[in-house]
């Protein structure tokens, strides 16, 4: 049997908290209950956190106001840690003209289009461009038909000889308690089966996701790795991620990971969490 820890108990060890977004503040449902308790003690304590996210289907700023929707008016855009960003930063160094092209929402888009690149969507490319194209980015599950789409993908790939990045290496999401949707990840992977190349991923768990994020704590700051809690709902990312990276780490039964497949799951991937909370609430 699992023992699970106090969560408030936990923080209070900490300068500062890494907070998943899905599956930890907020889920399927809404906002997690009791999470508005959570960022009031954190301000009340004045300890800093970020939301550190795999979600490169909004803007910062679309997201920090998803959150204020919420009830969450304290988060702010410039602690918002997004694999979007990350993908953003690539394209900056690395692609510097042509055509960029996308699997995604128009809103997701917005990463690349900051880049002072010529977006378009993976339905607008044909014939008369695809020479043009220097890039494709993967970056969310909706905005395009699945079938067209994502044949156009794979025949793109098989034309150009080009970097893929995807900027969202969840492979599932959950839709309820029961079922599970694809991420923008597993289809990713599903192409690079296709095509036989390897993309480009940015996310956790991926260290540059953890190193962005510890890099923005310490421009204004002294602080140590052994100062920072990451909290997550998903061993294969939040988890790892931060074990790896050197934070310590708490596992939360609020998202992708239940109380009941827990124990299997930790022993079966040996990805062990620092603590185990039912939830991320602190009371």
């Amino acid at each position: 049997m699992i023992q699970t820890h106090n969560f408030k108990e936990i923080v209070d060890q900490y300068k500062v908290v890494f907070f998943d977004a899905f599956g930890v503040i907020k889920n399927y449902m809404g906002l997690v209950p009791g999470m508005d308790k959570t960022f009031a003690y954190l301000k009340e304590q004045n300890k800093e956190y970020y939301i550190v996210t795999n979600d490169a289907s909004r803007s910062p700023k679309q997201l920090t106001d998803s959150f204020h929707k919420l009830g969450l008016t304290d988060i702010c855009q410039d602690h918002i840690v997004s694999s979007g960003m990350l993908a953003k930063e690539y394209l900056d160094l690395k692609v510097h003209q042509g055509i960029v092209a996308y699997l995604g929402t128009a809103n997701s888009a917005h990463y690349i289009e900051s880049s002072g690149l010529h977006t378009l969507p993976v339905s607008m490319i044909d014939d008369s461009n695809i020479d043009q194209v220097n890039a494709l980015v993967l970056l969310d599950d909706e905005g395009f038909d699945w079938f067209r789409d994502l044949t156009k993908t794979v025949n793109l790939l098989r034309r150009r000889n080009i970097p893929t990045i995807v900027a969202n290496t969840d492979v599932v999401y959950p839709l309820n308690v029961h079922d599970v949707a694809i991420a923008i990840g597993g289809i990713a992977t599903m192409i690079e089966n296709i095509v036989g190349k390897r993309f480009i991923r940015f996310g956790k768990p991926d260290s540059q996701m953890f190193m962005f994020a510890y890099d923005l704590v310490r421009e204004h700051r002294q602080i140590s790795k052994s100062d920072i809690l990451m909290v997550g709902d998903t061993l294969h990312t939040d988890i790892l991620g931060g074990n790896k990276f050197g934070f310590d780490t708490v596992l939360v039964f609020t998202g992708n990971t239940l109380p009941a497949d827990a124990e299997t799951r930790i022993t079966s991937t040996g990805i062990v969490p620092t603590y185990i909370c039912d939830t991320a609430v602190a009371e």
